[in-house]
């Protein structure tokens, strides 16, 4: 019998981490049921000072439960002194605009705009969201003389400095992403593929190879996949708002194309012979390269406080493997062989190429793999200020031109961030002059209404509108019978104090959403009853709150962009398709002026229309994570609606490696025209480009999508001939030039490849 205990409380800690994996919100709401009580105390029972206790109270909440910043601590306690400062001005601005209705309601709808758009910029901006908007809601629904000023502000003070001793001493937050081990995992799974794969290539027939080839591509497989599982287990991103944190967003995409090219060239498991293909030693000292390079990279993820040099010098190897890789296959190409190709089978001369191109893939790859690990390492040595206005580790803009540039790609009327920002400021602000012309006696609380309830779409917004209700109901039922309990004797209420606030603070994450605001009910009621005679009618004020609250976000909600994200998504994968086949065309573009008489290339390096694709997948993520977080049913399954935006990453992914292929070129001798391999390859890039414009298109209009391009062995034909004529030198053989534009189609080949899966994806979507 006595084991019982013990038992009941393992069951109950592993429920706890089955909810709550990492303890994060436990964490926060142990922190804040310690600072927020002995502060409240302070402020009422020794100091004597109600507006003090009322700002010491809401700021705790706010500064240790609605705000978690991350990178080294000293970084963290200077975005803490950042927030105080910001929660001083906020609340001297609201204090003043209090005054004056038609002020009040200005004041919140401009700020509060402004609030909620900065997340685009900083991903400390993003994350003290909530917390700065509590800063002006406090003061401007609640009307006072200039005199309480000071009080409100040393309330907020003394919050502040308790919040900073608090993130230091009381359960330190890990320094660790939750994404940074799956990833170092897949890089490992994918560095051992990459050696096995590179050895049985080498080494000639040998069945047991080929065995082992095909078990580590399931394992890298099965790694990738585990990482994506843990990207997308829950409706928000499994991963903080920090620069660093987003590079590890964007190396989930990278990681997963990476495994799904490395499953392209592993042996089949049946109906063909387990003999490799032609010896190419360059490739293979790539792919080994390339495998050391991710080694490197996995080390860095598991201790990004680490030093950088040895990835740098890993990538540095990698370069030199390629560099040589390409110099050498002018000596193999065989460009006077003779042979056709057929739908499914490359033409001979470009297939002696392959492995070389394979390796170049993957090369490239890797490269922006570690591109990305090293900028979420570098992300954790900046300081404060550049944390703050979102620039990016080796920028070479200023912070403020840096946010200048984020927040301007998402000025825009698709933006979703934009219409998010919209929609929460002119609702806050509907929310204060309620509040102010129905008298209510807690007006803030109409605000929190609001604030907590609204979504970006109007489904999502009555179901949480539904669940606050009742949660408030059912806790304010429970607050009122727990102050019938305690009858006369409010003291007792200091010792249930603790205890409902933390509860307010897991419950949320732990059990839902309307539970969260059940126990928010409950401490809210305890919190302004606790130490004076109990009065059982503030939960029914609660209530009335809180309905003009939901009232509000569902009109705002019904009124503007009601289909949320699910619509803005659709506009979002199509204007990053236009965006980015438009890049891939100015890639290619480039990549032929480089074959053009003269030193100077005929086209410029597609500087804007790269921008203009980055901005738009920016945009797409955006979308795409607010339609992850939006409830009910999916008008395109979450796989589908994945696989859309991860072409996105391929056929990005496509154009950056032919802008680099051709950016390498610089300074050649590429004095002999050769029109007719440069309209061959162009001809290719327009088909392609334009199937992706199409697809685009489709998407917006939501329409079938077109057909995927089928292989075109007249193209390979003509372009095979044209290398003939005008890419050899004076011994017949094969020039740099011809090795790369081969590549080049290779490229464009590969985001051909991709359009089967893409179109297949649309269709589900667009059943018409």
């Amino acid at each position: 019998m006595p084991a019982l205990g013990p038992m009941r409380r393992g069951r109950a800690v592993a429920w706890l981490r089955e909810r709550d994996p990492e303890l994060a919100a436990t964490r926060k709401a142990a922190r804040t049921a310690l600072v927020m009580p002995t502060l409240f105390a302070v402020c009422t029972q020794v100091i004597g000072s109600a507006p003090m206790a009322t700002y010491a109270a809401f700021g705790s909440f706010s500064m240790l439960l609605f705000v978690e910043f991350t990178g080294p601590m000293a970084q963290r306690l200077q975005a803490h002194l950042g927030l105080a400062v910001a929660w001083a001005a906020l609340i001297s601005l609201g204090t003043i605009a209090s005054r004056e209705l038609w002020l009040a309601v200005t004041t919140m709808v401009v700020v509060g705009f402004l609030v909620l758009f900065a997340g685009v910029v900083s991903s400390v901006l993003a994350g003290a969201s909530t917390a700065l908007l509590l800063a002006l809601v406090l003061p401007v629904s609640s009307p006072a003389s200039l005199s309480q000023l000071p009080e409100r502000l040393a309330g907020a003070g003394l919050a502040a400095a308790a919040a900073m001793v608090a993130i230091s001493l009381l359960w330190p937050r890990p320094a660790a992403d939750p994404l940074s081990a799956p990833a170092a995992r897949v890089c490992r799974a994918a560095a051992r593929q990459l050696r096995t794969d590179a050895s049985w290539l080498a080494g000639g027939p040998d069945p047991s190879g080929a065995t082992q080839c095909r078990a580590t591509a399931d394992q890298a497989c099965a790694a990738a996949a585990e990482l994506r599982k843990v990207f997308v287990a829950t409706p928000y991103r499994p991963t903080g708002l920090s620069t660093g944190s987003r590079a590890l967003v964007r190396l989930v995409d990278e990681l997963t194309w990476l495994s799904s090219i490395l499953a392209d060239s592993t042996p089949a498991p049946d109906g063909h012979p387990d003999s490799p293909p032609a010896c190419d030693a360059d490739a293979h000292t790539v792919r080994r390269a390339a495998a050391h390079v991710l080694d490197e990279a996995a080390d860095l993820l598991d201790g990004p406080q680490g030093s950088r040099e040895a990835l740098r010098r890993a990538s540095d190897e990698l370069h030199r493997a390629m560099s040589g890789m390409e110099q050498r296959a002018t000596v193999r190409l065989p460009v006077h062989q003779d042979g056709t190709g057929t739908p499914s089978r490359a033409h001979p001369v470009i297939g002696v190429l392959d492995q070389s191109f394979r390796a170049q893939e993957l090369a490239f790859a890797t490269l922006q793999i570690a591109d990305n690990v090293d900028l979420a390492a570098a992300a954790e040595h900046r300081n404060w200020l550049e944390r703050l206005l979102g620039r990016d580790p080796g920028a070479v803009t200023e912070p403020l031109a840096s946010a200048c540039e984020r927040a301007a790609a998402h000025l825009r009327p698709q933006s979703v961030w934009l219409h998010n920002s919209l929609r929460g400021a002119l609702g806050l602000g509907i929310a204060v002059a309620l509040a102010n012309l129905t008298n209510v006696q807690h007006s803030f609380w109409v605000l929190l209404g609001t604030l907590s309830v609204l979504r970006s779409n109007a489904l999502s917004t009555g179901q949480n509108a539904v669940r606050a209700l009742g949660g408030t109901v059912a806790g304010s039922v429970i607050g009122a019978g727990l102050l019938h309990l305690v009858g006369h004797h409010g003291t007792a209420l200091w010792f249930v104090l603790p205890l409902a606030v933390l509860l307010a603070g897991v419950a949320p994450a732990v059990v839902s959403f309307a539970a969260g605001q059940a126990a928010f009910t409950v401490a809210l009621v305890v919190l302004f009853n606790v130490g004076q005679d109990p009065d059982w009618h503030i939960a029914l004020l609660r209530i009335q709150d809180i309905a003009i609250g939901c009232a509000v976000s569902v009109l705002m909600a019904l009124f503007l962009w009601p289909r949320g994200a699910s619509a803005a998504v659709e506009r979002a994968l199509a204007d990053a398709y236009t965006d980015t086949a438009r890049y891939l065309a100015g890639t290619v573009a480039y990549a032929v002026g480089r074959c053009t008489p003269g030193p100077e290339p005929k086209a410029d390096t597609p500087v804007d229309e790269g921008r203009a694709a980055a901005a738009a997948a920016r945009r797409l993520d955006d979308a795409f994570r607010s339609y992850l977080a939006e409830r009910g049913a999916k008008p395109v399954p979450l796989s589908d609606m994945t696989a859309l935006v991860t072409g996105i990453v391929g056929l990005r992914l496509a154009a950056d490696a032919v802008l680099e292929l051709w950016r390498c070129a610089d300074g050649e001798d590429v004095d002999p025209d050769r029109p007719a391999a440069r309209l061959v390859v162009q001809s290719v890039a327009d088909r392609v480009a334009g199937w992706y414009r199409d697809l685009a298109t489709a998407l917006d209009r939501a329409v079938v999508p077109p057909q995927p391009l089928p292989r075109s062995p007249l193209a390979e034909g003509e372009l095979v001939e044209a290398l003939r004529r005008d890419l050899t030198d004076e011994t017949g053989r094969a020039t740099a030039p011809a090795v790369r534009l081969i590549w080049t189609a290779d490229h464009l080949d590969a985001a051909r490849r991709l359009q089967p899966g893409l179109a297949a994806a649309a269709t589900v979507g667009n059943p018409s």
